[in-house]
Parts: C-alpha cells; structure tokens; sequence
C-alpha cells in the first residue's frame, strides 16, 4: 500500500530535497507540494494525503493556523511539523494543536525516515535536542492521577509514551490488542487527556517517562 505524503514549504530547495528524500523510501509517494499555508490546506483537501510536511513559518497561512483547520477538516491525517529552531512556543503549540511531531530541518534522512515512520503509526516523534523543559511548560492536567491507575494501566501509561504501539505493548504483557486499546480509553478518561500528544506531555512533566 502506497503511503501518500504531502510537503508544504515555502523553499523550492528544502521541497526539492524533503520529496527526493521521501521517494527513495520504498512504498511512499510525494503527491503534492505547497509554498505557503493557503496552498497546502487547498492541496489537503482535494487529495487527502496520509501525512502533511508542514513548515511551521509560511506566508499567506502560518504552519499553526494551517495545522488548527488541517486537524478541524482531515481529523486521520497525520501532521509532521517542520522548523529551522525548537522554539519553545511553537513546539507547545503545534503539539496542542494535534500535530503528532516536530522534526528539525537538519535532521539526517535516517531521522526524516523514522519520523514519518514514527508519526503514520500515530505515535509522538520530537528532534532529539526537543528537551523535556520545553514539554514541560504545556499546559497538562493535574500532577499526580496517574496514582489512581491500577499498575498495568500505569505500565500501558509509559510504554504509550515512550512510542511504543497498541501491538508492540499487547505482545510484551501478553494482553490481546482489543485489551490493551480498553486500557488506553480508561488511561485517556480518568487523566482527561485528548490524544497522544497529551498524553505524552503528561508523561514528561510528571517523571513518568522521558524523551
């Protein structure tokens, strides 16, 4: 199965570059490519892409207005956002908005590979120099209710958040998928976290989990 990429970013040469990357990766195709917000957003919804590259600074529409209607109209497409810095803001916000990551435009093509890899199986991926201080500051529910989880819920709780996927954490409790997916609804419910990015801020600033 085909996996369909979409790049937005307004550098013809860091387009160029990303979508030669990306086709040299067995089974992923680069179908389309904008210069600024405005474009991607359209291109999104007429080809519904499995993945956005979305730059984080964009004329016309920003990267952060561009991701907020781009979760708001394709809720199961995945957002990988793109910067030149980890700004402290934009990382908070992107990861708020629904984005499933933040990669560094100078990350190596192995790192670009992994991090679509990371985020189409719907799992957080942060550039490494993406401290935990940064995460820290978002805003998160309470400290400490993760207490109120029972131990195999708190385990499922920090393999989520170190990455781990439904089929991985099943395999290593010996637990069926449907199982551990019931664990993942309570640990959502009872911390009143939104999605995976919420959870694993929740994760980092209360010593769960690090990245």
């Amino acid at each position: 199965m085909t996996v369909c990429i979409a790049i937005a970013d307004d550098h013809k040469l860091v387009r160029a570059g990303l979508a030669m990357l990306i086709r040299e990766i067995p089974g992923y195709e680069v179908v389309a490519e904008a210069g600024d917000g405005q474009e991607a957003l359209e291109q999104a919804l007429a080809l519904r892409p499995d993945l956005i590259l979305l730059d984080i600074q964009m004329p016309r529409l920003s990267g952060l207005d561009c991701l907020a209607r781009l979760r708001a109209a394709l809720p199961d497409t995945k957002v990988l956002m793109l910067s030149m810095h980890a700004n402290e803001e934009h990382v908070r916000r992107a990861l708020e908005l629904g984005a499933l990551g933040y990669l560094l435009k100078d990350a190596t093509p192995t790192e670009l590979e992994l991090a679509l890899r990371t985020v189409l199986s719907g799992n957080v991926w942060l550039s490494a120099v993406i401290s935990p201080h940064v995460l820290g500051k978002a805003a998160a529910p309470a400290a400490g209710r993760e207490a109120e989880l029972t131990p195999r819920q708190q385990v499922v709780l920090k393999r989520l958040a170190e990455g781990a996927s439904v089929k991985e954490i099943a395999y290593e409790l010996d637990l069926s998928v449907k199982t551990v997916e019931t664990y993942r609804a309570q640990i959502m419910e009872r911390l009143g976290l939104g999605d995976l990015p919420a959870l694993v801020r929740y994760a980092i600033r209360n010593g769960i989990t690090q990245l």
